[in-house]
């Protein structure tokens, strides 16, 4: 099984919003209206926003790569650019995705020890993200991997308003 990761630059743009739209939607298309699904895609996911975050030093993209092509990838933020007031100690998964065609390899797992790697280099003390209530499998793997529910906050979907559980996970 070869498994690789790339940190993503300006270049990387449009790949990135391919992946960006494919993993959202297969993720939560099934559980939220297209008008909602499509508002947020293009809120989210338009060029100039992933450039405006590609650009941002305290933001950080990665491709993960499962036998050379691109599977998933990952977002983490330091300082200012986390999306929560954490704090300078902290570190912010803001996004974790897998393509469907490439889940249950160990994909996941990878991403977020790499982001546990990256907040440990920065000295960080916590890892956090915030997850929406209703995905069960991210929020069951999540504590598998040691985080727990710390709190909540308002995500919005279009203009439905929906709840985030904020997990941590102290690092040593």
């Amino acid at each position: 099984m070869t498994i690789n990761i790339k940190k993503c630059t300006l270049e990387d743009s449009r790949k990135l919003q391919e992946i960006s739209y494919e993993t959202f939607n297969d993720t939560f298309k099934h559980q939220n209206s297209p008008e909602n699904m499509n508002a947020y895609l293009e809120r989210a996911f338009n060029l100039k926003q992933l450039e405006k975050e590609l650009s941002n030093r305290s933001s950080q993209f990665f491709f993960v790569y499962f036998h050379n092509e691109i599977a998933g990838y990952l977002k983490i933020n330091t300082e200012d650019a986390q999306s929560e007031e954490m704090g300078d100690e902290s570190l912010e998964i803001e996004r974790i995705y897998i393509k469907k065609k490439h889940q249950k390899h160990g994909l996941g797992k990878y991403l977020l020890n790499k982001a546990m790697e990256f907040a440990m280099e920065g000295n960080k003390k916590k890892i956090w993200l915030g997850v929406w209530e209703k995905n069960e499998n991210a929020i069951a793997f999540y504590k598998k991997m040691g985080f727990v529910k710390a709190g909540a906050h308002s995500f919005y979907m279009g203009d439905e308003e929906q709840t985030d559980f904020i997990m941590t996970k102290t690092l040593k």
